[in-house]
């Protein structure tokens, strides 16, 4: 795998995520009290706050409605520090989706195809794709067309400029519904370097393993050369490199709202390599560990967005948190 250093851009979806928490088990047809937000989402522009946030230079491309939510979503970006590459258009509105969490802090998602869903290849910014040292996708804009072939012209560019490529391939659902020869068969010629799966993804990509050592090596065959970084939600986080695997405990038990655990482990891990000019096997323990502890802090509170509000003393006392439950040093990355 090629050294993740320099400046980042991630290419995708910017939505509004209206998100609703009830405090028991949602009454069929009645009334039930909870919680209601309108919080920035979007699997890729998360994953791009979240790397802005562990201090690493990220560039956002996507598209976004001319209308006061697009309005917002500049203003949200350029906020986080971000830097912003918007198309933007009259035909579609800003995206949205509605998320929705239950009383056990597990989330179910009704997304709406908003402007997001419409970027084309010739709207890309081929001058930032060129400039850019790492690029990150996530599936949701593989699922459909236009945004595949976007993304894909995106990947084509970069990879042949000398970036480095990560790719979280969520959905599991949706890689259903698309099914998993097409999912392959988009996703395989890319030259991944970084894939980020989840366990029920990395299942389904490989006839329904369950073993994670299992799935990891089979994911590694599939996408070769690539490091398979496989996320297992309350039991930590594994990855997989040259037929060795790496394992880092969950940083918190503390589930209160799921969404965006994995686009915050995927800013989180990939925002530190992207800050150091090495990928030996130290730097990605220490990648893992700033990835697990920025999910632990992101589960912990009812918004995808929690590290809005989180000091990076916060962020180093979880990583002594993780330092505690292994046998190598975590402290590096912050100083501590």
């Amino acid at each position: 795998m090629p050294a993740v250093s320099g400046h980042m851009c991630v290419v995708g979806d910017f939505a509004w995520d209206v998100l609703i928490r009830t405090n028991s088990e949602l009454l069929r047809g009645g009334d039930t009290f909870g919680e209601v937000m309108l919080t920035p989402g979007g699997s890729a522009a998360n994953v791009a706050v979240w790397a802005s946030r562990a201090g690493q230079p990220t560039d956002f491309i996507g598209k976004i409605g001319r209308d006061r939510f697009g309005q917002l979503a500049q203003e949200d970006l350029d906020r986080e520090r971000v830097g912003i590459h918007f198309v933007e258009t009259d035909a579609h509105l800003t995206g949205s989706v509605a998320v929705f969490v239950d009383h056990t802090g597990e989330r179910s998602m009704v997304s709406g195809h908003g402007a997001d869903f419409y970027l084309l290849p010739s709207e890309l910014p081929r001058d930032v794709l060129r400039a850019t040292n790492h690029l990150h996708l996530t599936a949701w804009s593989f699922f459909v067309d236009p945004p595949r072939a976007a993304v894909r012209e995106a990947a084509r560019i970069a990879k042949q400029a000398g970036a480095s490529l990560s790719f979280d391939p969520g959905s599991f659902q949706m890689i259903g519904e698309m099914g998993v020869p097409q999912f392959l068969s988009v996703t395989r010629d890319l030259g991944i370097d970084i894939f980020l799966p989840n366990k029920e993804e990395g299942s389904m990509l490989t006839g329904g393993l369950t073993d994670p050592s299992e799935i990891a090596a089979a994911l590694g065959e599939l996408y070769p050369g690539a490091l398979i970084m496989l996320k297992l939600d309350a039991d930590g986080a594994l990855v997989w490199h040259d037929g060795t695997g790496t394992h880092i405990p969950a940083g918190t038990n503390n589930l209160v709202d799921a969404t965006g655990a994995g686009d915050s482990f995927a800013g989180g891990f990939i925002g530190l390599l992207a800050r150091m000019d090495r990928a030996d096997g130290q730097v990605l323990r220490q990648a893992m560990a700033c990835g697990t502890a920025m999910a632990s802090l992101a589960i912990e509170s009812f918004s995808p967005r929690r590290l809005v509000e989180t000091t990076t003393n916060e962020i180093a006392d979880r990583v002594r948190r993780l330092h505690g439950m292994v046998h190598y040093n975590l402290f590096e990355m912050f100083g501590a």
